[in-house]
C-alpha cells in the first residue's frame, strides 16, 4: 500500500469508491478489533479457534486474528504492505512483516494455517493468483482459510480506490470471490474447497492441497 493507504486506515470512517461513483463504507471498527457487534466477536472467535497451528495472515491489517492467537501461545505472523497497520499490529503483542504477499515469506511450505481474510482474496484484483500463493505457503496437511463473499457467484473484478476525510487513495485493482468462482479458482490453485461453513452471516471456505 502506498502511504496515503497508510492515512486512511488511521482513520475511524474510510470508504471504498468504485468508478461507477457507488461507495461503500468499510469496516474499519471490525478491522481493528473494537467492533460491538456480537457477530463480529463470534466470527473471530470461531476463526481463532479453528487455527490449532502455526498460522500466517496474508493482509492482516491492524493485526486482530495475529495478536488472539499470540495470546493464545500459538506461532503466529502477519503480512501486510501497510506500515500503519504493521506498526498497530506490533503494538499488540504480535509478530509481522511489512511486506507484499507475493514476495518471498519465512516458513514458505511449513505453515498448518493460512488466512486469506476481511476481502483479501481480492488482493491485485487475481483471486487465483492469491490461492496459489497461499498454496505456496501451507505444508502438506495444511488448511487455506479463505473468506468469501455472499453476495458474489462467481469473481467481481473491480477498480476501486480508498476515501476517507483526511485523504484519497489511487485508484487500483480488486476483486471479490463467490462460491462458485472459488471452485475454479481452487482447481487453478491445486487446491481442493473441504468445506464452506457459513458464520455470523459470513462464509469462510477451508482449502487444502489436492
Amino acid at each position: 500500500m502506498s502511504p496515503t493507504h497508510d492515512l486512511l486506515l488511521r482513520d475511524d470512517e474510510c470508504f471504498l469508491r468504485h468508478v461507477d461513483g457507488s461507495v461503500q463504507r468499510l469496516p474499519v471498527a471490525r478491522w481493528r478489533g473494537e467492533s460491538r457487534d456480537p457477530a463480529d466477536r463470534i466470527f473471530d472467535e470461531e476463526l481463532v479457534s479453528r487455527c490449532a497451528g502455526a498460522t500466517i495472515d496474508l493482509g492482516c491489517g491492524p493485526g486482530r486474528f495475529v495478536a488472539a492467537l499470540t495470546a493464545r501461545d500459538r506461532v503466529a505472523l502477519g503480512v501486510d504492505h501497510s506500515r500503519a497497520a504493521v506498526a498497530e499490529t506490533r503494538r499488540r503483542g504480535a509478530v509481522a512483516l511489512c511486506r507484499n504477499i507475493f514476495d518471498r515469506l519465512p516458513g514458505e511450505g511449513r505453515w498448518q494455517n493460512v488466512l486469506v481474510m476481511d476481502g483479501n482474496i481480492g488482493i491485485g484484483g487475481d483471486p487465483t493468483r492469491v490461492l496459489r500463493r497461499a498454496a505456496d505457503l501451507i505444508e502438506a496437511a495444511g488448511v487455506v482459510h479463505v473468506e468469501l463473499d455472499p453476495d458474489v457467484e462467481h469473481v467481481d473484478h473491480q477498480t476501486v480506490r480508498l476515501e476517507s476525510g483526511s485523504a484519497v487513495g489511487p485508484w487500483f485493482r480488486w476483486a471479490r470471490l463467490g462460491v462458485l468462482g472459488l471452485e475454479d479458482a481452487a482447481r487453478e490453485s491445486a487446491l481442493a474447497v473441504r468445506s464452506i461453513r457459513r458464520i455470523s452471516e459470513r462464509e469462510v471456505a477451508e482449502l487444502v492441497s489436492r
